[in-house]
């Protein structure tokens, strides 16, 4: 079963040295949001993605979004962004937009499911921001749960479901848990909604034109 460590003040500093620990050697953490708890590896090692694919029984064909620390972060993993990237990320960064950009050449292309495109967001949530910035590096952030089974909003849920896969569970108490992270994709062509969620097309469609 998973370890899991309560995250309160107090204890910050050691639940991100551990997790840090964890991460860096190749092992998944699971870690709440600003939507749902997330499975966070280091997405340059490529034995950790497997990982990730073989807890979730995702299919090999389906990108890891990325959560990052910062725009700059961010701007470091995507090539030739086109100029919707940055307004985009400027107005609902942090919070749940999840941008499909170009990926850099450093992204492993298994973590864009063959595709060349990464899905970037920068979460509004203090602790996950805080342990991608202690692990110096982005973090994959797809949802801590069985693929095609509910996304978990508590560490308990999170151990329901695949508490037998994963050594640590960061429990930082409940998210939100209403709904997963709007996905939009641009490109120099527009943009497309993948995915429906807290920000709505209409806020979208008012902002872009």
């Amino acid at each position: 079963m998973s370890e899991i460590v309560k995250v309160d003040e107090r204890r910050l500093e050691f639940a991100l040295q551990y997790a840090v620990r964890l991460i860096l050697t190749g092992k998944v953490v699971a870690f709440p949001t600003d939507t749902f708890y997330g499975l966070g590896v280091d997405p340059f090692n490529l034995a950790a993605v497997n990982q990730i694919f073989r807890i979730k029984r995702r299919s090999y064909d389906r990108p890891l979004p990325l959560l990052v620390s910062s725009l700059d972060q961010a701007a470091d993993l995507t090539i030739d962004p086109p100029s919707q990237f940055f307004r985009l990320a400027e107005k609902f960064w942090p919070g749940p937009l999840t941008i499909i950009v170009p990926a850099s050449r450093q992204i492993p292309l298994k973590v864009t499911g063959n595709t060349g495109r990464v899905a970037l967001r920068l979460p509004k949530s203090a602790l996950a921001v805080a342990l991608i910035e202690a692990a110096g590096r982005p973090l994959t952030g797809t949802s801590a749960n069985l693929t095609e089974h509910p996304a978990c909003a508590t560490a308990e849920e999170v151990e329901i479901q695949i508490g037998d896969t994963v050594p640590l569970i960061l429990d930082g108490g409940p998210t939100p848990g209403d709904l997963a992270s709007t996905i939009i994709e641009v490109d120099d062509d527009g943009w497309q909604i993948q995915r429906h969620g807290p920000v709505t097309e209409a806020e979208l469609k008012e902002f872009l034109g």
